[in-house]
């Protein structure tokens, strides 16, 4: 009984963990494709990018740690 809340909650955890995931990858294209469209130096695009990409990272570190497999 307890070992079935624990599985429900990591279940749980873990979908929450892809979507964030996902969207963080969706975000970080999106900052990526803006700064490359700009002409001029962009500090404000740039400063985003690298927010979004250490985020993505992050979350891929975090997803390798706790074994999440895609279904």
């Amino acid at each position: 009984m307890l070992f079935s809340k624990k599985g429900r909650l990591k279940k749980e955890f873990d979908d929450q963990l892809l979507e964030q995931f996902t969207a963080a990858g969706r975000e970080w294209r999106r900052a990526k494709r803006l700064d490359e469209l700009l002409d001029d130096y962009d500090g404000y695009a740039e400063a985003e990018r690298k927010i979004a990409e250490s985020k993505y990272l992050f979350l891929l570190k975090e997803a390798r740690h706790r074994q999440v497999k895609i279904h």
